[in-house]
């Protein structure tokens, strides 16, 4: 449960957010992963009054590059800003990030959760993590990136009709290796989302939970098996995989490097790969060589999972 913190006397604050991958095959828009590409941003109070909004500070590491992510940043902090703060304070924000944008790798995510955490820890007001939540629900329309962005670790959320999104906390093996990879070119959601279907064949929505049970029990056991049935996908995975290049070569390589599971990160256009955690690197490797091979370009980290919450810390 997170209260909030007084921040009548602080000057500033700073918070760190982790990427996170969605998804997970059958999990669509359900399950979300966070780890560890970050986002650092911070927030400055400044003398001048006015509307409760900021300028800009420093931008660097991808962040320097920001389309949406500085909107995203931008709305999150006034959204709750306005429900916590003075209506007359001021601010002005940095921020670095190491997260791809567009890759499905929760860039939008996590500038949203950096936003809301910010203004809470500034406010006079304290606040719930969960409402918190409902706020990055408005902003992001799915909770599958918000949810590990605010919570960390493997979550499961669920919107509602009222209120904040339900959610828990699922476990993972620590056996359990995780790699990403990404080509040069970006994939937007919006398009990605338009690449789905009104209506799917019945037996493909029957067939989408059976693999998500599979998928949870993989994840916690670390077993091999269930992880690669519960990875298969029916719902979105088959509709994407051919608009982003070198997809499909990408996973083939993951899988032949040792991977389990190997699947589209979020929307993509970035790959997501696990197995065991000592072959992590190799598969990073490979997914990379592969994009490489059939696009020109990629980049591959191997990564760990980010099981904690984020925590501002307050600056006097």
């Amino acid at each position: 449960m997170f209260e909030g913190i007084d921040g009548t006397q602080s000057r500033g604050a700073r918070v760190r957010i982790a990427c996170s991958t969605s998804n997970l095959g059958p999990g669509f828009d359900l399950a979300g992963l966070a780890l560890d590409l970050f986002l650092d941003a911070r927030a400055e109070r400044i003398e001048r009054g006015g509307a409760p909004r900021f300028e800009w500070g420093e931008l660097s590491g991808r962040a320097a590059g920001w389309p949406r992510e500085r909107n995203k940043l931008a709305l999150a902090f006034e959204r709750a800003w306005r429900e916590l703060g003075e209506p007359d304070a001021r601010f002005r924000v940095h921020a670095h990030s190491e997260i791809p944008v567009g890759r499905g790798l929760g860039s939008s995510g996590a500038a949203t959760a950096a936003g809301l955490l910010l203004a809470a820890a500034l406010a006079p007001r304290p606040i719930s993590r969960e409402a918190l939540l409902g706020f990055g629900l408005e902003l992001e329309g799915h909770p599958d990136n918000i949810t590990p962005a605010l919570f960390g670790g493997l979550t499961f959320s669920v919107p509602r009709e009222f209120g904040p999104p339900v959610f828990v906390h699922g476990r993972i093996s620590p056996a359990l290796g995780f790699a990403t990879a990404w080509p040069a070119s970006e994939f937007e959601t919006r398009v990605a989302r338009g690449l789905l279907p009104k209506s799917v064949p019945f037996a493909d929505a029957v067939e989408n939970p059976r693999r998500l049970a599979l998928l949870i029990a993989g994840l916690e056991r670390g077993d091999p098996e269930l992880l690669a049935l519960g990875g298969e996908d029916r719902l979105h995975v088959p509709y994407r995989l051919d608009a982003i290049p070198g997809a499909r070569e990408g996973l083939a390589a993951a899988r032949e490097a040792g991977a389990w599971l190997a699947t589209i990160s979020g929307a993509g256009s970035a790959l997501f790969a696990i197995g065991a955690r000592e072959r992590a690197s190799s598969i990073a490797d490979a997914m990379r060589a592969a994009l490489v091979a059939t696009t020109g370009a990629g980049e591959a980290r191997a990564l760990e999972v980010v099981g904690e919450a984020p925590r501002p810390t307050l600056e006097s």
